[in-house]
């Protein structure tokens, strides 16, 4: 199977289940909530104007900024023709929501002063192509909510996780754990890969002067150790 064949099946899904798609992954007090209220409160701070959401879905993120902050121009980004639907009956222009690619943005770089992403890079093979265009398309600064493999699970499982991870081997473990596929399929969630927000710590890194990572579900002092879902904020 190609790459290729993995976006269609994940398009596909959201395709079947957009009618859904707010009840089956949108709680106000989730950890993308959490995130959400986490990125807004720092846009005075940062003189944040405008913000470019990519893979938005029906915009959960878009709508949110826009009851709280309406001075800010939102934009949001997803391939998903059903999803979009869904997010311009729920109050989103045409213009907010568009058509588009994560890791093939139309847009020049420094086009927005923050672009984000929430629950997105978890679905797709190589995420740093996604990074790599949210860094060259943010003005001050890049922000992501999504998933910590390495912090879900038991102690004893996380410990094996950043133990093997720290060795170079997590890829090799997990291909072995898909059987080959290097994803997994679940009714909830489709087609996702073993993903950390970490893995794109040092991308980020290169890029930002300063780096600040927060625990969006329940963590101890380490989140890379604890955490299952961490939110980071890189500022240029």
């Amino acid at each position: 199977m190609t790459d290729l064949d993995e976006v269609r099946i994940q398009r596909a899904y959201y395709t079947k289940t957009a009618s859904q798609y707010e009840a089956m992954h949108v709680e106000a007090r989730d950890e993308h909530g959490f995130a959400l209220g986490f990125m807004v409160s720092m846009f005075d701070y940062l003189e944040i104007k405008s913000v470019l959401d990519i893979g938005c879905g029906t915009g959960r993120a878009l709508r949110y900024v826009k009851s709280v902050r309406p001075d800010i121009r939102v934009v949001g980004v997803e391939p998903v023709k059903e999803l979009r639907d869904v997010g311009h009956t729920l109050g989103l222009s045409l213009q907010e929501l568009v058509e588009g690619d994560a890791t093939a943005l139309r847009y020049e770089a420094s086009a927005f002063d923050l672009v984000c992403e929430f629950g997105v890079l978890h679905h797709i093979r190589q995420p740093e192509r996604a990074v790599h265009e949210m860094l060259r398309v943010a003005k001050k600064a890049v922000f992501i909510s999504d998933s910590n493999n390495f912090g879900q699970g038991s102690a004893l499982l996380r410990a094996f996780k950043q133990t093997v991870n720290a060795l170079g081997l997590w890829k090799a473990v997990d291909f072995v754990k898909t059987r080959g596929k290097g994803y997994s399929i679940s009714e909830g969630d489709g087609l996702a890969y073993s993903y950390s927000v970490y893995n794109n710590y040092g991308q980020i890194k290169r890029q930002c002067q300063t780096i600040h990572v927060v625990n969006t579900r329940d963590g101890s002092i380490n989140p890379y150790r604890t955490a299952s879902h961490v939110a980071l904020l890189g500022v240029k």
